[in-house]
């Protein structure tokens, strides 16, 4: 039981390490507090096969699988107990009981691919490790789009770095997970068999596995190529949320602090994160907005603005508005993929939203597809908040041409979850969809992290957490469709979901035949 959750633990850590170990023997970039370390997660992931090939049964198996599960998710989801408690004023005992229910629920997931790969697997010596793969891919792509989908903290995204990375723009995310979970198996399985000829010709692929992506890197060219750059603003207004929306302090502080630094700001696009401007149009001051659009009605700059919209008869939305000249009326993005509890309300469940402060709504959907913000020959795909999560969704927008993005754009509110690791972990989240599309990522959010990325998922320039600070920088756009792109834009997430099916069906007849 404790090497479960102590496995799962280290999962989590292994996603945007916890602590500052000044004093390792590591370089210091390998653990400084917010990085992934990819290593730590193959152990981790190791531990567990190891749990799972010395389990007596599927049960036990199953609660292991769990266990691991509920560490892992509960420690890297565990900012929601912020929300919950300090904002939503949940009482701390529901809270961290809403906090645990959350993890376990979703900790069933991989009880269930633990079990079911246990009962399945004897006699299949050599496709152990390949059928533990295609159970774990299950698992995360059912998380990923299960109750609205919540992939946060999938265990793809500590190989960001490291030799796995190379495979982000062929498989994503997910196949990350499937890579990592057999490279944890089958180093269980070379160890504990001890070099029979199976055993070498398994490690030997999980030596060119790990090699390969350096090798087509360096044969091969880039799947996108430079179509110019932008000089950008990012605002981090650093606005507390017990403030935020406050009439006496944090809304005529956003108003003042956001209306000054897009008048003043000097750069091609400036960029204000999630609610910057933390009212209706129609509830700001009569002249605010309109000197807004004035400031961005002519010359050579252009902004993104977040702003809530809509009415109570036609309903609101989690929006954010583009100003550049010549553009009437101004060019419009509302959020897509809504955040359940938080911007809208699953059925049977008010009860529980009843018990909170927090202003939580049920916002209107934005369109699948909507077109990008076109600024001096770049095409700006924005996103908000956790959709930058859904890198299928991000994916659709290569099914048309004209709708291909050259740049991403993502604008959050994390002030939600405290100055934890939520903050960290969204910005790997967003160094994967660098990796997977080949584009830049900026990123403007109200307490950090604000950041340029660029297309190799290296972060240019950022603003400290939890400040209040303006960040310019430049980003380069880039044309071109990596295969990620080209197949998942088509297909989906289809392809993975049947290829690992299909490797299951396939153990399971071969083992009713005994072939």
């Amino acid at each position: 039981m404790a090497l479960g959750l102590g496995a799962g633990l280290a999962q989590a850590a292994s996603l945007a390490w916890p602590l500052s170990m000044h004093a390792s023997p590591l370089p210091a970039s390998a653990l400084r507090p917010g990085h992934p370390l990819w290593w730590l997660q193959l152990l981790a992931m190791a531990l567990l096969a190891l749990l799972l090939q010395t389990s007596r049964n599927w049960r036990q198996a199953a609660w292991m699988g769990w266990l691991f599960a509920l560490a892992w998710l509960g420690a890297a989801v565990g900012w929601t107990f912020v929300a919950l408690n300090t904002y939503g004023g949940l009482p701390t005992l529901l809270s961290l009981l809403a906090v645990f229910a959350f993890a376990g629920l979703m900790a069933l997931l991989y009880a269930a691919a633990c079990g079911a790969f246990v009962a399945i697997e004897a006699g299949h010596t050599h496709w152990a490790a390949a059928i533990f793969a295609a159970f774990w891919m299950l698992a995360e792509l059912a998380r990923g789009s299960w109750l609205s989908g919540f992939g946060w903290g999938a265990s793809g995204y500590a190989h960001v770095d490291g030799p796995l990375a190379g495979y982000a723009p062929w498989l994503g995310v997910y196949g990350l997970c499937a890579l990592s979970a057999w490279l944890g198996m089958t180093m269980v399985r070379v160890v504990r068999l001890r070099g029979g000829w199976a055993e070498l010709r398994s490690l030997a692929l999980a030596l060119v596995v790990l090699g390969l992506p350096a090798l087509i890197s360096w044969v091969t060219p880039p799947w996108s190529q430079p179509s110019g750059e932008l000089s950008v603003t990012l605002l981090q207004g650093n606005i507390s949320q017990d403030e935020k929306f406050e009439a006496g302090s944090g809304i005529p502080l956003a108003l003042q602090w956001y209306g000054e630094q897009l008048q003043k700001s000097q750069t091609s696009l400036v960029i204000a994160p999630e609610t910057a401007i933390p009212l209706l149009p129609q509830q700001l001051p009569p002249d605010y907005w309109p000197a807004l659009q004035q400031r961005f009605a002519s010359g050579q700059q252009a902004a993104l603005i977040g702003i809530p919209l809509g009415d109570y008869q036609q309903g609101y939305t989690n929006s954010v508005l583009g100003l550049k000249p010549a553009q009437t009326p101004d060019w419009r993005y509302d959020k897509q993929h809504l955040v359940p509890f938080g911007e809208f309300i699953p059925q049977f469940f008010k009860w529980f939203t009843a018990l909170m402060n927090i202003p939580l709504g049920d916002f209107n959907r934005g369109a699948p597809m909507q077109a990008p913000f076109v600024w001096q020959g770049q095409k700006l795909a924005t996103n908000i908040c956790y959709e930058t999560l859904f890198g299928e969704e991000l994916a659709a927008q290569f099914s048309e041409p004209t709708l291909a993005p050259s740049i991403f754009v993502n604008i959050s509110n994390l002030a939600w979850f405290g100055n934890g690791l939520a903050m960290n972990q969204h910005l790997q989240i967003a160094r994967m969809r660098a990796l997977e599309f080949e584009r830049a990522f900026v990123l403007s959010t109200n307490t950090g992290v604000s950041a340029i990325i660029d297309h190799r998922a290296r972060v240019l320039s950022a603003l400290e957490p939890d400040t209040r600070a303006v960040l310019v920088g430049q980003v380069q756009g880039r044309v071109g469709v990596t295969p990620y792109a080209w197949w998942v834009a088509r297909f989906g997430l289809w392809p993975l979901c049947l290829l690992a099916l299909a490797l299951v069906l396939q153990a399971v007849r071969t083992r009713q035949t005994g072939r």
